[in-house]
């Protein structure tokens, strides 16, 4: 299950009693980020040639956190993926999107947000993807 921005749980039985909110084409792409959120403590959609989800990707690293990181680009079923995001986090440029511990952050602007203020590393430990 996963908690959106807004609180709302989500399911595949959900998705599919609300699928007049998201297209067709995203649906499998919600079930797959629910999936994937739900198996790893940190997990990041990205474009492989994306500067700023490199960014991202170097932050949790130097925090000594190994995030489940998907590509888009390079992953099969990347399109649904992103059509999905785009419909989670209402903004057409989606990618990055940072998950932790199945709650959705949000982007670079959101994970260095999160560091700064000293909110970032509790939400890691809190899900498990610190220890320290």
């Amino acid at each position: 299950m996963e908690k959106t921005q807004t609180g709302t749980l989500l399911d595949s039985q959900h998705v599919s009693q609300h699928s007049n909110i998201v297209s067709t084409q995203s649906i499998q792409g919600l079930i797959r980020i629910t999936e994937v959120i739900s198996e790893k403590a940190v997990v990041v959609f990205s474009v492989s040639t994306c500067c700023i989800c490199h960014a991202v990707k170097r932050l949790l690293s130097s925090l000594g956190v190994s995030p489940a990181v998907y590509e888009l680009d390079q992953e099969r079923d990347g399109p649904d993926i992103e059509a999905a995001l785009q419909k989670l986090t209402a903004c057409s440029q989606a990618l990055p999107a940072v998950y932790i511990g199945s709650q959705y952050l949000g982007g670079l602007d959101q994970l260095i947000a999160a560091h700064i203020c000293g909110a970032l590393v509790p939400q890691l430990k809190e899900a498990g993807a610190l220890w320290l």
